[in-house]
């Protein structure tokens, strides 16, 4: 049984989310989890997990592509432009702040000290939202072992749109030799904008142009973005790299999507306009690929053979965020004071699996800049 909710929650919960999602998307859908299935009840851990599975199916950025998902399931076509407007916008303010002072004093301030102890809170907190959406997703020996496999090409590096298709396709292909049953056709889910020119400047027009495709295009995580960026801008000589370099930091140490670092990135290249085009131009391919996607999401539950892609792209989906879980433990546990916030962090999870991810978030930044003056 789902729950009902208004716009007015759904913007409440939407803009604290953008205000403490700190991690990436593996950890925006976490927090996304405790928040509209353990917490409000507003989605079942089926319908919360085909969502996720839809998602990773289409480019874009895939927490805020959720949190659109969800909006539009709960209230429609206003739902959706107040849950994704209210996890994008505070990022975007945030990062158009640090953009201004970048500007003003060619520096970031100093927040590695609180970052140094969000990151192993965030580990804690994926880990905590992962269990019951595993428990879900795994509900026989073939997914358990398509999981483990998926996870491991994640690991190797393999493109995770590839592992998803994989896992999908595959799972349609064993559903129809078990059943005997006609595969029927599978709806196609990449749908190609019509892109229409705008009246601004030809700079402007042009940075305009370059966003749009990466939000209409890009699969992947926001590095994958960077390394897309570094061709289009910093070969062609509009940002350098060392801008390139400091919008990947402002994007690690504010909340929200990593997608709103190009707030930052355009604010360098064309100001306040600049930033404003960018923002607009990477995030509206989101809104139209989930206003499509959507309404097919529930036809593809009610059909057998498309029900068996759905399941094995969401367990696909959690293996790679399992995934990335493990390699952001790699890259963050390098000594024992995120060792001992990690553990905390991990009993204060499980132990208390209702507790908000905010107080998980301002436990870790606390306890990280605790530890990293001794």
């Amino acid at each position: 049984m789902e729950n009902k909710a208004s716009l007015k929650e759904i913007a409440q919960v939407f803009c604290k989310l953008g205000c403490i999602g700190f991690g990436g998307p593996a950890a925006h859908i976490a927090m996304m989890q405790k928040e509209v299935v353990t917490q409000k009840k507003w989605l079942t851990q089926q319908h919360f997990l085909d969502l996720v599975g839809a998602t990773n199916l289409i480019p874009g950025p895939n927490s805020t592509e959720m949190a659109i998902h969800i909006g539009y399931e709960k209230k429609g076509w206003k739902g959706l432009l107040v849950a994704g407007l209210g996890f994008i916008l505070p990022a975007v303010a945030i990062t158009g702040c640090l953009a201004w002072l970048y500007k003003q004093y060619g520096q970031l301030p100093q927040m590695q000290p609180f970052i140094y102890g969000i990151k192993p809170a965030i580990i804690a907190i994926i880990l905590g939202a992962i269990k019951p959406l595993a428990q879900k997703s795994f509900k026989n020996a073939t997914l358990w072992a398509m999981g483990v496999l998926v996870a491991i090409g994640a690991l190797l590096n393999i493109s995770e749109i590839l592992l998803l298709f994989t896992a999908g396709f595959g799972a349609m292909i064993f559903h129809y030799f078990k059943s005997k049953q006609e595969l029927h056709s599978v709806l196609p889910l990449g749908i190609v904008p019509w892109l229409t020119t705008i009246g601004i400047t030809s700079g402007q027009a042009h940075l305009f142009w370059i966003f749009l495709k990466v939000g209409s295009i890009l699969y992947g995580s926001g590095y994958v973005l960077f390394a897309f960026l570094d061709t289009e801008l910093v070969a062609t000589g509009l940002l350098t790299r060392q801008e390139l370099l400091d919008a990947i930091a402002v994007g690690q140490f504010t909340p929200g999507p990593v997608f709103s670092s190009v707030t930052f990135i355009g604010y360098q290249i064309e100001g306040f306009q600049g930033a404003v085009i960018a923002t607009f131009a990477i995030f509206i391919p989101s809104f139209v690929f989930v206003a499509l996607l959507s309404p097919l999401v529930k036809k593809m539950r009610n059909s057998k053979n498309l029900a068996a892609f759905l399941d094995a792209v969401n367990g696909a989906s959690v293996a790679i965020i399992v995934a990335v879980c493990i390699q952001m433990g790699q890259e963050t546990l390098t000594d024992w004071k995120t060792v001992t916030i990690a553990l905390i962090s991990l009993y204060v999870a499980f132990r208390h699996p209702k507790i908000n991810s905010a107080f998980l978030v301002l436990g870790g930044s606390l306890l990280g800049y605790a530890l990293s003056i001794l």
